[in-house]
């Protein structure tokens, strides 16, 4: 079920304010050896990656300092494990016939000098080229917003010597809140923050947005969650194993103190409604791959999931159904929907070529940073709006 073709695509996920001390100008540093914090939140946080056996545990990030007085914060994607199958098997370049569903480490070769998209310097249709810049990469399977240790069980992996049990350290949440103390103590206060993500790091972006709103209160807040629509399973959202075995820490004041009533369909809802002087927004293809492959398993295993058995089509019904209602009830919210199946385009050049809903999606993405409007994506007398491909967004029945 979750073969052939799912490393590539998950491998693909997309991918100023003058910074008070190093990087210098225009380079890429990057950020080791951090020391644990006392977090935005008040508690003790350590950084680490998954410790899956035979990996490396530990976490970097990267920064570059830009020209304008503006900053984006990048939540890296790849994937995600919250139980005996899903941990067992990380993406580690194996064949196709092996499942692969999230990464345990950071790839000793990552930088994001190497990246397309939105990451890329020097390209002038970039709308955040002259940006100060954070990159925070993923390696905990809990989509950056976990803090738990989890033990899991090997339920037999084909190439490697697993012990019978085995911990994963899910701490995201953590990771980021090491990350926040950096960028509070070495950025300068900043006129505009774009807080975006790709896949995993697209969920990352709109629960941890809230924490940066916090940190940069005078800064207009933007929030680009790229392939992270949020179709789960009631199962999934409530269980444990499932959701809960990450112990999800979200922003009380945003996402209340009881975050099991929020369905993942409804995260990027919550989040909007609860940063209104945000702008907030959502892109997904009609019918990503990747996403419908992680619903296919969590309807298969934390079931049912919605009524029509075709996963893809019960995937593109929820999907769409959601997010014209957040459309149509969030002021602050907006969508671009694309023809196509691929997962994820902020780090990919499709970020510049993507145009199958009218406007590129750098040119969507420049509207919503130019323009000042909220309520009906107004501002200096030009529209920032929702858009689609022709036969993105219509009615599809389930076969």
């Amino acid at each position: 079920m979750f073969l052939s073709g799912l490393l590539a695509a998950v491998l693909g996920w997309a991918c100023g304010p003058a910074l008070a001390k190093p990087p210098v100008d225009g380079a890429w540093q990057k950020i080791e050896n951090l020391a644990p914090v006392i977090g935005a939140d008040g508690k003790p946080h350590t950084a680490t990656c998954s410790g899956y056996p035979g990996t490396d545990p530990r976490f970097n990030f990267w920064a570059k300092r830009g020209s304008s007085k503006n900053l984006m914060v990048f939540f890296e994607g790849g994937g995600a494990c919250w139980d005996n199958l899903t941990c067992t098997f990380p993406i580690a370049n194996l064949p196709a016939s092996v499942p692969q569903f999230f990464m345990p480490s950071v790839p000793p070769d990552t930088n994001p000098r190497n990246f397309d998209g939105i990451l890329k310097g020097g390209a002038k249709a970039n709308p955040v080229n002259d940006w100060s810049m954070v990159y925070i990469p993923y390696c905990t399977g809990d989509l950056h917003i976990g803090s738990a240790t989890k033990q899991y069980q090997n339920v037999g992996h084909p190439v490697f010597p697993l012990p019978a049990t085995f911990s994963i350290q899910h701490r995201g949440f953590d990771n980021f809140m090491v990350v926040l103390d950096w960028i509070r103590k070495n950025v300068d206060k900043p006129q505009n923050v774009l807080v975006a993500g790709s896949s995993a790091g697209g969920y990352g972006a709109v629960a941890n947005a809230a924490w940066l709103d916090r940190t940069f209160p005078q800064a207009h807040l933007y929030v680009v969650a790229d392939a992270s629509q949020g179709v789960t399973t009631p199962a999934f959202d409530q269980g444990n194993p499932g959701r809960n075995s990450w112990n999800i820490q979200l922003a009380p004041w945003v996402f209340g103190t009881d975050v099991s009533r929020i369905p993942g369909l409804e995260l990027m809802r919550t989040a909007a409604a609860g940063l209104p002087k945000a702008k907030v927004a959502q892109f997904t293809t009609a019918l990503d791959v990747v996403q419908i492959e992680f619903y296919g398993v969590m309807k298969a295993f934390y079931g049912p999931g919605g009524s029509c058995p075709a996963v893809a089509v019960d995937w593109y019904q929820q999907m769409s159904r959601q997010i014209k209602a957040d459309a149509s009830v969030v002021p602050n919210f907006r969508h671009y929907v694309a023809a196509g199946s691929y997962h994820t385009l902020l780090r990919s050049p499709l970020f510049y070529s993507e145009a199958s809903a009218g406007p590129t999606f750098s040119e969507w993405i420049g509207e919503m940073l130019n323009k000042r409007g909220g309520t009906g994506g107004q501002g200096n007398g030009t529209q920032w709006n929702d858009v689609a491909c022709p036969t993105c967004l219509i009615a599809w029945p389930c076969p």
